[in-house]
């Protein structure tokens, strides 16, 4: 096929078919013609051509040339695109490297081959356009809730028309057992979007948090106007979830809002949701309190929190325990994902029976530490006392209000702690290096001489060690095994050591060896903070 002048204007309208129906720009589609026309003309007038085509987008005139670059002698290696500065002076007054001379060449005439190429090469540019399209398009939308129709099912994993393109729901991001056919209506939230090689990839959920937030938001005009807030939403999809909101406004109950008049506006989530059971509760900044919450409808007699270890325990009475537990493990579960701590609950009885055995337990270690009789060292645990560290170095005030500890007792108290807790240093630090353990080491602020020992059993003898050592070999942490939690012991862990300590202690370690410049790291922590800035001041 020739590109004559009877079918210019048809390439025109050709362009504009495919970019009305694609929704694309038409200059993308002219463009992809160019580029296989010139593919065409390439292989009519040979492949080492620099050939170009250019069509006039008002008459449709296609426009073949040739462009050959003028390069220096050493560089020339293709005759057919490119030519030495003598070789050009035939065609140009001053030629210099880098230029290039542009000469028109006849058309050619495509055959079944070249006709065929050039439309993979059309239809290949106008899928690239499409997908920059749809991926321009969904990017922002992202954590929104999207209706569409069910094209067809593929190995569990349901593919949805969203209008402007494909989204892909995940055989794991469905509630349960749904079962979908084509033509469905279904109704999701926009979990990711992904540029990939095969296209842009919208991803949808049903089971995400998230999207129960915002089908409240939908159904709860006070949460869409800011007045009433979610602060966390804990799913176990299909069956059972809770939801902790707080309201702005001391007139509006949030738990009486999201239920509705009726329990309208909470049924209307359920029903979407395969009649998943919600449980509305109150947020409240005291941890202790909104836990309480959360356990509902168990009743709690105590609650006891760990900060530092994230932990907290809680008491109920026996016959609630069943009930706070719930069935299999399910509604402490939720508890827990709802305020991120790793709660422990038992009974009255058991934490009767744990807080005697911790007693006796403390008792025992006065008793053989500080040579006390039993009497002298209940009272001591009485008070609240947990450790020798503690007798050894508090105030000597906190130990005259015991019942019969006057000012000498009190002082030869502490004087017998200290002389245990050296003497136990003393014989870490002789065990640290019998081990091998380095001055280096041994003398580096923030290592107990028991930290240094359980190091150096570790084989970790030198401060160029314990530099090269991770945070979380030092202090433990938890890896994801194929989905499964596995726990990692840290070196440090029985010491206490926080990962936030063992970061402190190994960049210290790498500054004291000189292999970090804290002139820098103070840089880029003000770099940081002024991208924080600049950001909440753009928000």
């Amino acid at each position: 096929m020739a590109i004559t002048s009877a079918n210019q204007l048809e390439l025109l309208q050709t362009a504009e078919a495919v970019a009305r129906e694609k929704m694309i720009d038409p200059g993308l589609v002219i463009e992809a013609m160019e580029e296989s026309l010139s593919r065409a003309a390439k292989s009519r007038y040979g492949a080492e051509m620099d050939i170009r085509v250019s069509i006039d987008r008002k008459t449709g005139r296609a426009t073949f040339t040739r462009v050959r670059t003028v390069v220096a002698d050493e560089d020339l290696e293709n005759y057919q695109a490119e030519m030495t500065v003598e070789q050009a002076r035939q065609y140009m007054a001053d030629p210099k490297v880098g230029d290039t001379y542009v000469e028109e060449v006849p058309p050619v005439e495509m055959g079944r081959i070249a006709a065929q190429s050039a439309k993979q090469v059309i239809l290949q540019k106008v899928r690239e356009a499409e997908r920059d399209r749809q991926y321009e398009e969904f990017k922002d939308r992202a954590g929104t809730i999207i209706n569409g129709l069910v094209k067809r099912e593929e190995y569990g994993n349901v593919i949805v028309d969203v209008g402007a393109g494909e989204a892909i729901l995940r055989r794991n991001e469905k509630i349960g057992r749904e079962s979908y056919r084509p033509n469905d209506r279904v109704r999701c939230y926009i979990k990711d979007v992904r540029r990939e090689p095969r296209g842009p990839q919208i991803f949808l959920s049903r089971t995400a948090p998230e999207f129960m937030a915002e089908l409240f938001k939908m159904e709860v005009p006070e949460i869409y106007d800011g007045i009433i807030e979610i602060k966390a939403v804990a799913r176990d999809p299909g069956s059972r979830a809770k939801i902790a909101v707080i309201s702005y406004d001391g007139s509006i109950d949030p738990v009486g809002a999201c239920v509705g008049m009726r329990g309208s506006r909470v049924q209307a989530v359920v029903n979407e949701l395969q009649g998943e059971k919600i449980d509305i509760i109150p947020w409240n900044e005291d941890q202790p309190t909104f836990l309480v919450n959360a356990l509902q409808p168990a009743e709690v007699t105590k609650v006891v929190l760990d900060e530092e270890a994230g932990k907290i325990e809680v008491v109920v009475p026996e016959e609630q325990l069943s009930l706070a537990i719930g069935r299999r493990g399910q509604n402490v579960r939720l508890a827990s994902q709802l305020t991120g701590l790793d709660i422990d609950i038992m009974t009255e009885e058991e934490e009767s029976a744990r807080r005697q055995k911790e007693f006796e337990a403390r008792t025992k270690l006065f008793i053989e530490t500080l040579d006390l009789d039993e009497f002298f060292a209940q009272l001591l645990v009485s008070e609240g006392f947990t450790n020798l560290e503690e007798v050894a170095y508090v105030e000597l005030d906190e130990l005259l209000v015991i019942d019969g500890v006057d000012e000498g007792t009190a002082e030869e108290l502490q004087a017998r702690a200290r002389d245990y807790l050296e003497a136990q240093a003393k014989a870490a630090l002789d065990a640290a290096r019998e081990l091998g353990a380095e001055e280096s080491l041994i003398q580096f602020e923030g290592l107990t001489p028991q930290m240094v020992e359980a190091l150096a059993k570790d084989d970790v003898k030198t401060l160029e060690d314990f530099a090269t050592c991770a945070d979380w070999e030092l202090a433990g942490g938890w890896t994801n095994n194929g989905g499964e939690r596995v726990k990692d012991d840290g070196i440090l862990e029985p010491f206490g050591m926080t990962l936030e300590e063992a970061q402190d202690l190994v960049m210290t370690a790498r500054i004291a060896l000189g292999w970090v410049d804290p002139a820098e790291l103070e840089a880029e922590a003000e770099g940081d903070d002024g991208e924080t800035g600049e950001e909440e001041g753009e928000a």
